[in-house]
């Protein structure tokens, strides 16, 4: 499909599909965006399949905006973001140009699968996640499950990490039908190291409710932070995303266009 965008000297940008007009109306408009750029006519090219991955943050902002009607749910959400913002969590993260700590995991289906085994392969992609119940989670592993043919065509593995135990794994695999591998960071041992995995304050514990610590093997009340990092085939970060807003994610156009721009790396 072709597209079209005019950037005007205000930074309005306007798009329109080439040949979508008929006398109907418009078919086939992917999406309308705004950005800043200096004047000029843009011509480029999109697919069906991208027009949809790039629908991630919207259904976000949809979630969280139909969460924030609630009262307890808002306290929890801005006690989170003041706990994290106000201590410099992300200063703790792994950062790209360091080495991801090697690991061996269990899959969903309970097999021991090694970082080593994949790198071999080609550059890796890692993603946290908080759980099978996080809507957040749910929409981030349902746009990957859509992406990954782009993934795989750019060369690179995904893997998805969880520390929820006691077959929640597997689970997540099968409610998405997911064609990665979702293995189980067992008391958040990588969460850990990589310093993406934070205490849950009060409120949000509350919110959470007594079940908790039985889904993921114990009573420490951790979870990891939205953290996504693509690995060259040395083991070293090449790109990395973390933001101690859970409801944020990145959008899989961007670890898709990271994992192209890699080409070359040892």
């Amino acid at each position: 499909m072709e597209c079209y965008a005019w950037r005007t000297s205000f930074g309005l940008t306007l798009s329109w599909v080439a040949n979508g007009l008929q006398a109907g109306g418009l078919v086939g408009w992917p999406y309308v965006r705004l950005e800043f750029y200096p004047t000029r006519l843009i011509h480029y090219q999109l697919n069906e399949e991208s027009a949809a991955i790039e629908t991630l943050r919207s259904k976000l902002d949809a979630v969280r905006a139909s969460r924030s009607e609630g009262a307890a749910w808002t306290e929890s959400y801005e006690e989170i973001l003041t706990q994290l913002g106000q201590s410099g969590f992300l200063e703790q993260v792994i950062k790209p140009g360091e080495n991801f700590p090697d690991f061996m995991l269990p899959s969903a289906e309970g097999r021991l699968l090694s970082l080593a085994e994949f790198l071999a392969r080609g550059p890796v992609i890692v993603s946290f996640f908080r759980g099978e119940w996080c809507p957040f989670c749910r929409l981030m592993l349902a746009a990957l499950t859509q992406a990954l043919p782009q993934i795989s065509a750019a060369g690179a593995t995904l893997l998805a990490l969880t520390p929820e135990t006691g077959g929640l794994a597997l689970k997540m695999k099968t409610y998405h039908d997911a064609p990665f591998e979702i293995l189980a960071d067992v008391d958040s041992g990588i969460g850990l190291a990589t310093g993406v995995v934070f205490r849950i304050p009060p409120k949000y514990r509350a919110l959470l409710g007594p079940d908790f610590p039985a889904r993921y093997g114990n009573s420490g009340w951790y979870l990891p932070i939205p953290a996504t990092f693509i690995l060259a085939q040395n083991g070293r970060i090449a790109w990395r995303f973390a933001d101690v807003d859970y409801t944020h994610r990145p959008e899989p156009s961007d670890i898709i266009g990271a994992v192209t721009n890699m080409k070359g790396l040892p």
